[in-house]
């Protein structure tokens, strides 16, 4: 039997995840159809481009962009007080946890739905072009049941991700009243150190997301879409001007609400001093130790891609049942994080390592191991196919030349996927640079990182150097984006 207080956030934990599964979902629903209809809208491709930043940018980055247009002093007060009123909107508590969850989750869902869209026939717009079918027909014939078998999974996604939300929370909560699971179980351990009460905690938040897990994959998949000739869709659709002016709207609509917050972290940065803060020992030290932490991990995720990739071609050659459990098991491993959040297994290490002394003495090593594994699956997203492609184009090569183990991986395996596992790298790196829920709970005093800097600046209302501080970790994350960029077309059709 649950305590009333325990209750009480698991109750909120789903609910906030609901509304902000429902929001983003129906937020991005007209986004996408706009999208799909106006491919020759002149912002178009800036847009779809935009819509990938919130989902690689740090939590951390995001959510203080979001105080600089909706905080107390932020710019929608400031157009509010000119106006004459007097009441300030607030964005701490549900309604900025909403709002900042839509700001990083609506693009995933928009550029999800947008993808299924693009996959109809060509032909489908021509059949309703030359039937005379309106908009609401278009939407109830061919649109919808393109999307609506799309919506479980990108509803399931979304709800995990809500439910699971961290940094958001801690920073945007508000107080007891607006507490998820992750967050109580960092204050059981941090404030209270009542380790009983986090464990139980944690097997909630475990039991919430392999449920949520389990129900996604008894979701029927959606149906294929058959083979068409593959001409350029033209929507007829979207011609009039009507149709334009209000796909228009909800065009700008988004990009305003996903380019406001970014512009307000450059130009807050901007503002700041920030050569003070590059002269600063501080800061010196926490980005120092955020690379330190950030280029282990990446390396330490990276590797374990590679080698769950290489071991996943092998044994789907191999027959038996045995073969098929190890392959699965690789498979689920690679998902671990998807099942068990981030400070689950930081509580695990932390009760763990608590009977050898002083926890601060491991979180360097439990830390970097933290953040492997949470960009374990983002790194495999990226390997995986790379590996699979390029074993099926040089295995043979490989075989007849007699090449294998270091010589292979010298000669072969390296000239071809160095650029797939340097982006890969680049995009571990980055994740790590923006964790701040391992570090909360066990780097702190000993462990200062930059996003752990800029939380605790932020905490002592030095919100001038937060915003500093935000946008050199903004700028070392696109840098390390940069710097796994694929290259020229013509090197990577080689």
């Amino acid at each position: 039997m649950l305590a009333p207080a325990t209750l009480s956030i698991l109750r909120f934990t789903l609910w906030q995840a609901l509304l902000s599964t429902l929001l983003s979902v129906v937020f991005a629903l007209p986004v996408a159809l706009s999208l799909a209809r106006q491919r020759r809208f002149p912002g178009r491709l800036l847009l779809i481009r935009l819509m990938a930043v919130p989902m690689g940018l740090p939590v951390l980055i995001g959510a203080l962009g979001l105080l600089g247009i909706w905080g107390r002093n932020g710019v929608i007060n400031q157009g509010l007080a000119l106006l004459g009123v007097q009441a300030p909107v607030s964005i701490y508590g549900l309604a900025g946890i909403l709002l900042a969850h839509v700001f990083f989750n609506m693009p995933l869902a928009a550029r999800l739905m947008l993808a299924g869209l693009e996959r109809l026939p060509p032909e489908y717009w021509q059949m309703a072009a030359s039937l005379g079918m309106r908009r609401r027909a278009i939407f109830r014939l061919i649109e919808w049941p393109a999307v609506s078998g799309l919506l479980p999974g990108i509803a399931g996604l979304i709800f995990m991700l809500c439910a699971t939300s961290f940094t958001l929370v801690l920073i945007l909560g508000g107080g007891p009243g607006a507490t998820t699971l992750e967050v109580a179980i960092y204050q059981a351990l941090r404030f209270d150190f009542d380790p009983p009460q986090a464990v139980a905690l944690a097997a909630l938040q475990l039991a919430v997301t392999a449920l949520m897990l389990l129900l996604l994959t008894l979701w029927p998949a959606p149906p294929e879409v058959g083979l068409t000739d593959q001409r350029p869709t033209r929507r007829f659709d979207g011609e009039s001007w009507s149709a334009r002016l209000k796909d228009g709207l909800w065009l700008g609509l988004a990009f305003l609400f996903l380019a406001a917050p970014l512009a307000q972290v450059l130009l807050s940065g901007l503002r700041s001093n920030l050569v003070s803060l590059l002269s600063d020992p501080a800061v010196h030290q926490a980005l120092a130790v955020s690379l330190g932490i950030a280029l282990p991990s990446g390396l330490v995720a990276v590797l374990l891609s590679f080698a769950f990739s290489r071991a996943r071609i092998a044994l789907a050659r191999a027959s038996g049942l045995p073969a098929r459990l190890l392959k699965a098991g690789i498979g689920a491993a690679s998902s671990l994080v998807l099942l068990v959040p981030a400070i689950v297994i930081a509580t695990g290490w932390f009760l763990l390592l608590r009977r050898f002394g002083n926890v601060a003495i491991f979180a360097a090593p439990v830390v970097i191991l933290i953040n492997a594994m949470m960009a374990l699956p983002f790194a495999m997203r990226v390997l995986q196919p790379a590996v699979d492609v390029h074993h099926r184009r040089h295995d043979r090569l490989a075989e007849s030349l007699g090449l294998s183990g270091f010589s292979r991986l010298r000669w072969v395996d390296w000239p071809g996927l160095k650029r797939p596992l340097l982006t890969a790298l680049s995009f571990a790196m980055a994740l790590s640079l923006g964790d701040l829920g391992a570090v909360a709970l066990f780097g702190a005093d000993r462990l200062t990182t930059l996003p752990w800097l800029i939380f605790s600046r932020l905490g002592h209302y030095r919100s001038a150097d937060a915003d500093g501080l935000a946008l050199l970790l903004g700028l070392v994350c696109l840098l390390l984006t940069l710097i796994g960029q694929p290259g020229r077309a013509g090197e990577n059709r080689r």
